[in-house]
């Protein structure tokens, strides 16, 4: 099976009406999502919004190259009359958000259809230790569309799912440490973590303040530039990055030491990348060290002073009568323990919960750790280098689905810009045994648009080289 869209780059509808589209991919959805469960809540007003756009457009309105085109948004995202539940039954029960979270009235006013939520890892991968990617109370298991007994990444596995199988070709997802570019590497699309603060965090379920931003999971890096221009409000046109794929005097430095070698096959598709990207002219600095972003317990005691601070300011936006804080969480699934905690507990939720306040002295210490470790590995890297970006590989092959034991990663290479804040841009750049995987573009604050023009130049070059991205097939994996 495969899509009939191509991805080819263009998100305009082109002479097909938005109509036409939008029924066209719910019968798409209606046919395979039972397969991998990548869509949620389905939007019933979809056909509706895309007649009302094609009229527009046929009165001469057209809003932008977004005006008609289909999107999906991550079920952590405050979209208004649509359930936002961030996979937990907790808030399942609970009203609708009366209001569109600002990114989702940006993709509106753009011209956007919300064709609908796509299921996540409940509360972002963040309230157990032994989580499962892609499972969620509310939304149940999100598979991979390449390989059904395998998993979608976390935590944004309905996003990345979604557009692998073709339901549409633009999906939100959001990012704490690697839920965007680990779903999208896992299914064989784009994704685009922007820097932290360019794209409005207010209307979506929180873990930290610091860390979290949504940002674009599509079919091709244009379209992922085109999407952020709309998310980030239109100042910056980030799909005039996408210009061919000529490097000519770009240096990129390839770190190695802990992110590599932790896949033998991944590490030989990495290495022809950096072939294709020497071929488009780029100098490579090669054999680069990246040092450890820091220790564990600094990076988990920032998101978890965060979390019950961030998560008790979202809920009091939420309609009264439901969960006002962790505390409320921690009870509902302790009295629901049957379809909440039947995989794995919330240990996480409760160390969160036990915390202190953002004055205390642990979190203090912490977060300046964090911050230190993420933003002086990068820079200090791209400064005593003269590199424009850094490339490694992005995350291991997908695991095999395991919900009694959780996820199973080899490795990944996220944390850094996690911690920093900064951005980082998954693109597809082959596969191991029939299995995608991608390569990563890491750079420092703001330097989106650099990403954008790497990441489109390598992608640009590979399909000369080896053809179109090859579709996922909606099989079991042996």
């Amino acid at each position: 099976m495969s899509s009939s869209r191509q991805g080819s780059g263009d998100v305009s509808p082109g002479s097909r009406t938005a109509l036409a589209t939008v029924e066209e991919l719910q019968a798409r959805i209606t046919e395979l999502d039972p397969l991998i469960a990548a869509v949620c809540t389905p939007n019933p007003d979809a056909l509706t919004d895309a007649a009302r756009l094609d009229t527009e457009r046929d009165d001469g309105r057209v809003r932008g190259p977004l005006h008609g085109v289909p999107v999906l948004v991550k079920d952590n995202v405050d979209t208004a009359g649509l359930p936002t539940t961030a996979g937990s039954l907790a808030l399942a029960d609970q009203p609708p958000p009366p209001d569109d979270a600002p990114l989702v009235r940006r993709l509106r006013e753009a011209g956007c259809v919300v064709l609908g939520k796509t299921n996540l890892s409940e509360w972002a991968n963040f309230r157990g230790s032994s989580s499962s990617s892609g499972w969620s109370a509310y939304g149940g298991l999100t598979r991979n569309p390449y390989a059904l007994n395998r998993s979608a990444g976390g935590s944004s596995s309905g996003s990345g799912a979604a557009v692998a199988a073709g339901f549409a070709d633009l999906a939100i997802g959001t990012e704490t440490n690697g839920s965007i570019v680990c779903p999208a590497a896992l299914n064989g699309v784009v994704g685009l973590k922007p820097t932290v603060g360019l794209v409005p965090q207010k209307g979506i379920v929180p873990i930290s303040h610091s860390q979290d931003t949504a940002g674009p999971m599509t079919r091709t890096v244009s379209q992922a530039a085109a999407l952020l221009t709309i998310l980030t409000g239109g100042g910056t046109r980030y799909e005039e990055h996408c210009s061919g794929d000529d490097l000519t005097g770009v240096r990129i430095g390839v770190p190695r030491g802990p992110l590599w070698g932790y896949s033998t096959g991944l590490d030989q598709v990495s290495e022809e990348a950096l072939q294709l990207l020497s071929q488009c002219g780029a100098t490579l600095v090669d054999h680069l060290n990246l040092p450890s972003p820091g220790g564990d317990e600094d990076q988990l005691n920032v998101l978890s002073y965060e979390l019950k601070v961030d998560l008790a300011a979202y809920l009091a936006t939420r309609v009264d009568g439901g969960p006002r804080n962790l505390a409320d969480l921690i009870a509902f699934n302790k009295a629901h323990a049957d379809k909440e905690l039947q995989w794995f507990g919330q240990e996480l939720f409760e160390r969160a919960e036990a915390t202190e306040g953002l004055q205390s002295p642990v979190y203090v210490a912490a977060r300046l750790s964090a911050l230190r470790a993420g933003r002086d590995g990068i820079d200090n890297l791209l400064r005593d280098n003269q590199l424009d970006a850094l490339v490694t590989p992005s995350y291991s092959p997908a695991w095999a689905i395991d919900l009694v034991n959780g996820d199973h990663v080899l490795g990944s290479s996220s944390s850094h810009a996690a911690l920093a804040g900064y951005p980082l841009l998954s693109v597809p750049s082959g596969t191991v045994a029939g299995l995608p995987v991608g390569i990563s573009f890491h750079g420092t604050g703001r330097s989106d648009a650099t990403l954008i023009r790497l990441a489109h130049a390598f992608e640009t070059a590979r399909i000369k080289a080896h053809g179109p991205f090859p579709r996922p097939e909606f099989r079991q994996w042996v």
